[in-house]
Parts: structure tokens; C-alpha cells; sequence
């Protein structure tokens, strides 16, 4: 069966972290990697310093030559890492068959979703208008029957964009593709292929593919079959789930312990229902809560029989709540994990089950 595959690529990710948790930011140009007079390289740049020619993997001090009035800022990676769990929370939502390739980015197939009803390109725009909804960051998406075309796809109109790669337009897009832009090919591969008269997708399909493999060795077939369109449609990922959680991140600073009292037993439902749905129950019960200034605190305990009920997974929540939260100190998220998964059985009936 042809597969659907998306490739979700945040746009600019730490940069554009940075910028919604200062907001002063936005609008700046924002280079992230290290002081402006430091060794390090540049992680990410926003689309703002990239109107300088500033970006990633360049020198931090070749940036402050072209950007001197830029704002240059330390990479935050617990922030990062915080946020991407959020993001690869959304993707799980939609299908299990996900390939993180890092924090920024990854492979979803969703081709059982896809109906005639519901297009593949409606559902990659839910997905990202569930990460903005979520985190109030951008994304742009490409939708292709392999994975080299969707993240071909998802680089086309960045940012904010949604693309498809599809049997129609897919050997007019290889063709004016300047061989630069093919994916695997840089900088060393392309000045090869511009001495062999090979300037774009075009040129590259001309070729026979004994001499591309003359040329280039064993890649010589991988260009060849790209410049066709060929690819894998086969995602690695994780066929085990570690872990189902849920969270909520507040608009502003919430410290009434009934309000969350109500939204940890909302979240403890959401876990019980993916549990449910997966026929999964856990062991360990994790609660964590963000603070206004991102410091993060969790606090974790295992039960004596696997869980997934509603009921079960919020009693375990509520103590651990109470014995997290400081009283004196709101609260910006909160969230509710069930871990050590396992296959659910059924259970010997026990008297606390019959209390209950």
C-alpha cells in the first residue's frame, strides 16, 4: 500500500523558543549558540539574522560580523527538550508511527488517517495548528509517499508552509531542484557535480547510473534513484510506548489548589483513555509542574499492581501533587505521566477493588 508520510520541521526551533518566552525578542534578530565574542558555532538562527546571512553551523564570531546588532543568546537544551515533549506528545496523538530525527523535528505516517474526506494535507495542518495552539511556535510540513520527498517538501515554503510531493508535480520539482538543494549533497558533492557539468535535477536524471557510481562510489545509486524520486517509506521508530502523559501550559500563573485539583483529574482521564485505547497499564505515576521562571519539579512513586483507570491514576496524582507543590509559589504547567508500560491483563479481583 502507498504510505503518507509527513516530515514536521520546526521553523528556526531555539530561536523561535527563545522569542515566545521573552517576547521583547520578537521581531529580533536572535542567534543562538553563545556570546557574541565566544568560539562556538551558531545552533540556530531566526529569520531575522538570516536576512544578514547569518546560520547554523556558522562561526559565532563570522555571525557578529555580519550581524553585530544581533542579540546572541546560550542555548537552553532542558528548555528545548521540554518543549519538543510537547510537540512529540501532539504527533503521538495522531499516530503511533513516528520518527524523531531530533528535537526539532520528525516522520509521521499517517496513512491510515488519510481518507478521501480527510486528505493527508488537512491532517498535517491539524498537526500544525495543534503545536501552535500548544506552544505558540510555527512548523512547516511536507506530505510525500517517501520520506526524502516529505522533508524535500517540508523545506519548500518555509515558514509556516504545507507541502505536497505527489505523482503529479513531483518530476517537475526534481528537475528545477538546484542539485545543491538535494538532500546529502553538500557543499564538497555539489562542487564535484558542477565540474561534471551537473547543475540541477535535470542534469542529474540525465545521467546513467554506472557513471554516477564511477563518480561517486556508492552514493552514485542513492543520487540516481533521488533524482527519480525513489526513496524509503519505512519509519524507525519506537514500536513500545515508555510512557503516556498529558500537560497543560497556562496562559498565566495559576496557585488555587482547587482549579488544579480539577485540571490534574482532567489530565489523569486524557492518560486513562490513551491507556485504554493502546489495552496498556503502567506502574509509575509521575506529576510535574513548571514554575513563570522554567524551573521544572517532578516527583514520581511506582503502585503494587499496573494501572490505567481514571480513578487509580488520579488518587496516585493527588498525593503526589500535594507533596510537590509549594504553597507559596503559581503554578505555569502541569502534567501527568504514567510509565514502566506494560500489556494490561486481566486482574485477580482484590478487595481494594472490591471497595472501590
Amino acid at each position: 500500500m502507498e504510505r503518507r508520510i509527513i516530515h514536521i520541521d520546526m521553523d528556526a526551533f531555539y530561536a523561535q523558543v527563545e522569542q515566545h518566552d521573552n517576547p521583547k525578542l520578537k521581531g529580533q534578530p536572535v542567534i543562538v549558540g553563545g556570546r557574541s565574542f565566544s568560539r562556538g558555532v551558531v545552533s540556530t538562527a531566526s529569520y531575522e539574522a538570516r536576512k544578514y546571512g547569518v546560520h547554523s553551523a556558522m562561526a559565532i564570531s563570522r555571525a557578529h560580523k555580519l550581524c553585530p546588532d544581533g542579540i546572541y543568546l546560550r542555548a537552553r537544551f532542558d528548555r528545548y527538550r521540554e518543549v519538543s515533549s510537547q510537540i512529540m506528545d501532539i504527533f503521538l496523538s495522531y499516530t503511533d508511527i513516528v520518527e524523531p530525527l531530533s528535537l526539532d523535528e520528525a516522520y509521521l505516517d499517517i496513512t491510515h488517517l488519510v481518507n478521501k474526506k480527510r486528505p493527508a494535507k488537512q491532517i498535517a495542518l491539524h498537526i500544525q495548528h495543534d503545536i501552535f495552539e500548544k506552544t505558540g511556535l510555527t512548523s512547516s510540513s511536507g506530505i510525500s509517499y517517501n520520506k526524502y520527498l516529505a522533508k524535500l517538501a517540508s523545506g519548500m515554503n518555509k515558514p509556516s508552509g504545507t507541502t505536497v510531493i505527489d505523482y503529479k508535480n513531483v518530476h517537475d520539482i526534481l528537475m528545477d531542484l538546484d542539485i545543491g538543494d538535494f538532500p546529502g549533497v553538500g557543499k564538497v558533492t555539489e562542487e564535484k557535480m558542477h565540474r561534471l557539468k551537473i547543475f540541477n535535477g535535470q542534469d542529474l536524471y540525465d545521467q546513467d547510473e554506472n557513471f554516477l557510481i564511477h563518480h561517486f562510489g556508492k552514493r552514485g545509486r542513492s543520487l540516481y534513484e533521488k533524482a527519480r524520486g525513489i526513496g524509503t517509506n519505512q519509519l524507525d521508530y519506537d514500536r513500545e510506548r515508555k510512557s503516556i502523559g498529558k500537560e497543560t501550559t497556562f496562559s498565566y500563573d495559576r496557585n488555587d489548589d482547587e482549579e488544579m485539583i480539577r485540571v490534574l483529574k482532567n489530565l489523569a482521564e486524557q492518560v486513562s483513555n490513551r491507556l485504554d485505547d493502546k489495552k496498556l497499564c503502567g506502574r509509575v505515576v509521575t506529576v510535574k509542574i513548571r514554575h513563570e521562571d522554567f524551573s521544572i519539579h517532578t516527583k514520581q512513586t511506582g503502585t503494587s499492581n499496573p494501572i490505567y483507570r481514571t480513578d487509580e491514576i488520579y488518587e496516585v496524582a493527588h498525593h503526589l501533587y500535594y507533596e510537590l507543590k509549594n504553597p507559596s509559589i503559581p503554578i505555569r504547567l502541569i502534567g501527568v505521566t504514567v510509565s514502566e508500560l506494560e500489556k494490561r491483563a486481566y486482574r485477580n479481583m482484590t478487595i481494594y477493588d472490591f471497595l472501590k
